[in-house]
């Protein structure tokens, strides 16, 4: 076996990016899932009361905080290569957290809408510009492994953010206010603080990090620029008309795959609590909002878990497209069967299925289109994928609220999501009989979507 021999200024300088940067855009991403999901803490703990909710309604302000998203989304994303990473981020997460601070007094239904949509508005861009930042700072070699670093964070903060947003709406009376208006304040502070340190924290490459010596800057410099110039070729090579994309069968695959993904990632997000909260009438149990909170929590920390080590085992062999398939057949079977369950402890254990099925799926996903597109094909093809995932963001709660509204019950909502997620594993095995995944180190360039010649 060939042993691999890393130089000590690219050892340390890695090790550095990890430990200075990776955990803080982490905690950043962790603020910003937590605030994003708030909505769903705060629905069964008294907001869908006093607001006088239906479940269609507290769908749709779930949702629509998706349209605002996408429709600042790219506009961001350019504001943030003129700007700089560094204080776009910052700007994003200071904005999103006045947003959020002004549900702590909102009054009806009309304004929890408005509110939804701004937070999407002051929200968008943040996700692909905290990837492209942490992009900007690790070689390729290393940012699958980086990336999924970052990831834990979304599952952790259900973990960790779920008994402390149950805490909060514990604290009801506090400064006068209802538990979940307390909770809705106790979150939003946080992103308004953590934006104005990252202002000063963070730096836009590594030729301005002061924490980096002199060598390991220009190691991590040279090797980046080498990276760039090479996708700067590969881009002239084979350059296509970004229309070409959406004419693309395979980005659609893709694109339909990640919405059968993100519906589940969100209808379990958004719903979760709402469903355990129900555990009193369906098994006369009773459980305080704290105890609720860890409940909620529980499927969380499994899945992280299995984030890290299906993930890891990606990273080993190379993403193939099995490492989507599977998990997302587990959690098309699972995720429907929880609500016949005979007890909370039961339907907690396959919910928990569901979770470490999506979230094994999600992190590997991204290395498939990233993999098989290259040139304009990348950036158009991309930037349609992710924005059928927020349409599946849309789409999952209200649509998980007006059947449930319709049917009385979440069996047949719960079933909508098992089929979309069982769409998900069948475009994955699909796409692997169709085509070879290159694994790592074959020398395989990316596919590029040329336009056809003919009609189709």
């Amino acid at each position: 076996m060939q042993t691999v021999t890393v130089d000590p200024i690219e050892r340390s300088a890695i090790r550095k990016v990890s430990i200075r940067l990776v955990p803080f855009v982490a905690l950043m991403f962790f603020i910003n899932f937590l605030d994003r999901t708030a909505i769903s803490f705060a629905g069964p703990n008294g907001m869908t009361k006093d607001l006088a909710l239906s479940a269609a309604q507290f769908g749709l302000a779930a949702g629509v905080f998706f349209i605002g998203y996408i429709v600042l989304e790219i506009p961001s994303n350019l504001a943030l290569h003129k700007f700089g990473a560094r204080r776009w981020l910052a700007r994003i997460m200071v904005s999103w957290g006045i947003v959020a601070l002004l549900f702590t007094w909102v009054s009806s239904i009309p304004g929890l809408y408005t509110l939804r949509f701004l937070l999407g508005v002051t929200e968008a861009g943040f996700f692909p510009g905290a990837i492209l930042f942490l992009s900007m700072w690790v070689p390729s070699r290393y940012r699958s492994h980086i990336l999924a670093l970052f990831y834990l964070a979304q599952p952790l903060t259900i973990v960790i953010g779920a008994p402390v947003a149950a805490l909060l709406i514990e604290a009801h009376g506090l400064f006068g206010l209802a538990g979940w208006r307390v909770m809705f304040f106790g979150v939003a502070v946080p992103a308004i603080v953590v934006g104005v340190v990252a202002w000063f924290y963070l730096a836009d490459r590594p030729s301005q990090a002061r924490w980096l010596t002199a060598a390991e800057k220009t190691w991590l410099t040279a090797e980046l620029e080498a990276e760039e110039r090479a996708r700067a070729n590969a881009s002239t090579q084979h350059s296509m008309h970004a229309r070409a994309a959406f004419r693309s069968g395979r980005v659609w695959m893709f694109a339909l795959m990640y919405f059968g993904l993100i519906y589940g990632l969100y209808a379990l997000a958004f719903f979760l609590p709402t469903i355990i909260g129900g555990f009193e009438g369906q098994f006369g149990t009773h459980f305080n909002v704290f105890q609720k909170g860890l409940i909620t929590a529980i499927p969380y920390l499994p899945a992280a878990l299995a984030l890290y080590l299906w993930s890891r085992n990606a990273t080993k062999h190379g993403v193939r497209a099995w490492h989507i398939g599977v998990p997302a057949l587990i959690g098309a079977a699972s995720i429907p069967v929880a609500l016949y369950m005979q007890s909370p402890a039961a339907t907690v254990a396959v919910i928990t299925v569901t979770a470490c099925a999506i979230f094994s799926a999600l992190p590997n996903f991204w290395a498939l289109p990233a993999r098989f597109l290259s040139g304009a094909a990348a950036a158009a093809g991309i930037a349609l994928i992710n924005t059928i995932g927020n349409l599946a963001g849309f789409m999952a709660p209200y649509v998980t609220g007006a059947v449930k509204d319709a049917t009385g019950s979440y069996h047949a909502p719960m079933f909508v999501v098992g089929v979309l997620m069982l769409m998900s594993a069948g475009l994955a095995f699909a796409f692997c009989s169709r085509a070879r995944l290159p694994k790592p180190g074959d020398g395989i360039a990316p596919v590029t979507l040329e336009p056809q010649s003919h009609s189709s």
